[in-house]
């Protein structure tokens, strides 16, 4: 092969990588993607649901106080659909549960190593790091998940 086109084949591996450099989580129910540098030194509360589950739907107004005020105090809420759903559908499941947050379309939980879900609804801490913090199992209040971030984020200033 000439050096011309070894170059080039090299060329063109090194953008693939770069592109893929991002991997990100994937679409959220809107389809845009949640790419990794839009969730870049940001804490992630992501829980898992189901519509089917009743403390689940209890839980989603307290996630949605969370998500709001969020942007400055570097939280990102994610929601993963138990029953993964995929896109009108996920997108129809998350309008009538009332979620203002990001759901994602795919489970995050091989890209982010997380443990498998014991039951629902389960919400896991992520540092910006990406280090699993917490696991929570059971309906979650907006001011107990605040306290918890608090509380993970003193514990990691200090070490």
């Amino acid at each position: 092969m000439a050096w011309g086109c070894k170059i080039a084949v090299w060329a063109g591996l090194a953008l693939f990588c770069l592109a893929g450099c991002d991997q990100g989580l994937g679409p959220d129910q809107q389809g845009t993607e949640v790419t990794r540098t839009s969730l870049e030194g940001q804490w992630l509360v992501i829980n898992y649901w189901a519509e089917w589950c009743g403390p689940c739907r209890r839980e989603i107004p307290q996630l949605n106080a969370l998500a709001s005020p969020a942007a400055q105090e570097k939280v990102q809420v994610l929601g993963v659909n138990f029953d993964q759903l995929q896109g009108q559908d996920l997108l129809k499941a998350a309008q009538r549960m009332g979620i203002a947050y990001r759901v994602l379309a795919q489970d995050p939980a091989q890209a982010l190593h997380l443990p498998a879900a014991q039951g629902l609804p389960v919400t896991f801490i992520l540092d910006p790091a990406r280090q699993v913090r917490a696991t929570l199992l059971g309906e979650q209040t907006a001011a107990g998940l605040r306290l918890q971030l608090a509380t993970l984020a003193a514990q990691q200033a200090g070490q």
